[in-house]
């Protein structure tokens, strides 16, 4: 067999006893060189990847305690507090339409410790207000939420289904109001699209709460109202409103008899509010990933969705590049409802 140009073993001569020393010293060196750096690199992609959480990590809510975004952050984040293994504090900052608290996360250091929690409005309020922050300053992790909007009537209107309110509308100009939580919120633009759709002009009621909602729509002073279950569903089930449909693609499971805004008659109506987690910009993706697999996973859990659906709300994630997706596409949406109805903060 031909040997190579490497087949010889390789012979070191040491010409003394001390070079032979200082050359067994340098090699030692350099391996015990080699062992650290590696030992120190292997060490800083450990601590890159789990020393976050090290500590509490602060959730946003901005708006009052109590509200969907309220109900639906503390719901989600007991459960991610579990899984990180790690205090996760819920605090509300409302005011100025949600911009308070959204601007607080934006100006937040970027480090996954300061996260907002936000509903559909967000992809409105940029049309309707001059916002202290830029859209750019927050990036999305997932959408934790959907809230599908039920159409509730009055009954002192004739009406029960869209063809028949619809229909009244046309016979009485001008006598159609609809109920919201304020202008730019989604029963808003619900209501706005509607109106734009059928061609029937309806004036807007903007109102601080449900309670008075609910007091003037079974009095008959407002005419419908797009909203979650929670309110008024039980007043339907006593036969004092009526139900008609509901804005999200399915049909309610509890509610089959309701039938979608596209069954009764509005093709292509379909729209459902959310709600999901924001982070300021910079945010490490790594850090933007953990917690959108984890909410992934959490709105798996049995517990989860059935707390979710009593509230009226389906538990339901994305990652950050559909959340992204979504709020831009509503976004456009939205932008087109507000300018052909010419609306503007009040």
């Amino acid at each position: 067999m031909t040997k190579g140009k490497f087949a010889q073993p390789l012979s070191i001569t040491f010409t003394s006893p001390v070079e032979r020393s200082a050359r067994l010293f340098s090699v030692a060196a350099c391996a015990l060189l080699f062992a650290t750096l590696s030992l120190c690199n292997t060490t800083a992609t450990a601590q890159t990847s789990t020393v976050w959480p090290s500590k509490p990590i602060k959730v946003i809510v901005p708006y009052p305690p109590g509200a969907a975004t309220d109900t639906i952050t503390r719901i989600m984040m007991e459960r991610l507090a579990s899984r990180l293994q790690q205090t996760v504090i819920v605090e509300n900052k409302s005011g100025a339409n949600s911009s308070v608290g959204t601007a607080y996360v934006a100006r937040a250091e970027p480090d996954g410790y300061t996260l907002l929690s936000v509903l559909a409005a967000y992809a409105v309020n940029p049309h309707l207000h001059k916002m202290p922050y830029q859209p750019d300053d927050l990036i999305p992790i997932a959408k934790m939420a959907d809230l599908p909007n039920f159409l509730f009537v009055t009954n002192q209107i004739p009406a029960n289904n869209l063809d028949e309110l619809l229909e009244y509308g046309r016979k009485h100009p001008g006598k159609l109001n609809y109920a919201s939580s304020g202008t730019g919120s989604s029963a808003h633009m619900l209501g706005a699209s509607l109106s734009q759709r059928s061609g029937i002009a309806m004036q807007h009621v903007p109102y601080k709460g449900s309670a008075l909602v609910l007091t003037d729509i079974l009095s008959g002073e407002v005419s419908f109202v797009f909203s979650s279950m929670v309110v008024f569903m039980p007043h339907v089930k006593e036969g004092r409103l009526k139900a008609i449909a509901i804005s999200s693609p399915q049909r309610w499971p509890t509610e089959p008899n309701t039938p979608t805004m596209e069954e009764a008659g509005f093709p292509g109506f379909n729209m459902v509010s959310w709600a999901g987690l924001l982070a300021p910009k910079g945010t490490p993706r790594e850090i933007v990933d953990r917690v959108s697999r984890e909410i992934a996973l959490i709105v798996q859990e049995p517990d989860v969705k059935e707390r979710m659906a009593k509230g009226g709300l389906i538990a339901e994630s994305s990652s950050p590049e559909e959340f992204a997706a979504l709020i831009a596409r509503d976004s456009a949406m939205y932008g087109e409802i507000i300018r052909a109805g010419k609306i503007s903060a009040q």
